[in-house]
């Protein structure tokens, strides 16, 4: 068996490190002993980006917001999905994940981030939705296992009814909030559209072939 190879360790604000590993041609990073994500299962997460998308149908120009690079996969579906007039925000907590991004990881980004149509902003997402009114026409969430402050307790406020309504507020009129989890949440659901949104719960398989764990997304148009 091909051992795992630490190549790296970053810091998270408010929380524990992460870290990278590489086995073979695969790469994982670790929380502790939770694996967030890995280049062998990324197919809800290229869900994430095409599902949101396919939802902003009518849509001219569209800008999303993305929370969370991750490895990036959400973010090349989206950009795969969206023509040249659409912009996407990224916004990344984590120096750490952009440095591997833009070094060991490579190949796997693929230049999604030099892509014209990408701005990155280093920041709490949390904090861009506050600071924004109708300005997204989609923001994806994928910045813990599920709506709850796995990589660090401050982000359970993004899963709050305050954060919900800041979501709501950032959003343009039939906006969409993607939310990706590890599993099936109903009383986030039902938060949900408590706030204000329509939503609709996506099961989703962990592999792009359609095996593997089930994974779950929650899209919310706001009403």
């Amino acid at each position: 068996m091909i051992p795992r190879e630490l190549i790296g360790v970053a810091e998270v604000p408010g929380g524990p490190p992460l870290r990278l590993f590489r086995r073979g041609g695969d790469f994982m990073i670790v929380l502790d002993r939770n694996e967030l994500m890995s280049t062998r299962m990324h197919g809800s997460e290229d869900a994430l980006g095409t599902m949101a998308c396919d939802r902003l149908a009518g849509h001219a120009a569209p800008h999303l917001l993305i929370g969370g690079y991750g490895m990036g996969f959400t973010l090349r579906a989206v950009l795969g999905r969206l023509g040249a007039d659409a912009r996407v925000t990224v916004v990344e907590l984590v120096p750490g994940i952009i440095e591997w991004a833009r070094g060991a990881m490579a190949a796997v980004t693929q230049g999604c981030l030099d892509d014209r149509r990408v701005t990155l902003t280093m920041g709490d997402v949390a904090a861009a939705m506050a600071q924004a009114t109708a300005h997204y026409d989609a923001i994806l969430l994928d910045v813990d296992n599920g709506p709850d402050g796995l990589t660090r307790a401050a982000n359970d406020g993004l899963y709050s009814p305050q954060g919900l309504a800041a979501a709501r507020q950032a959003l343009r009129p039939g906006g969409v909030l993607a939310v990706w989890s590890a599993s099936p949440d109903p009383a986030f659901a039902r938060r949900v559209a408590h706030a204000g949104f329509a939503v609709e719960t996506v099961p989703v398989r962990a592999r792009a072939n359609g095996k593997g764990a089930t994974h779950v997304i929650w899209f919310a148009t706001k009403r």
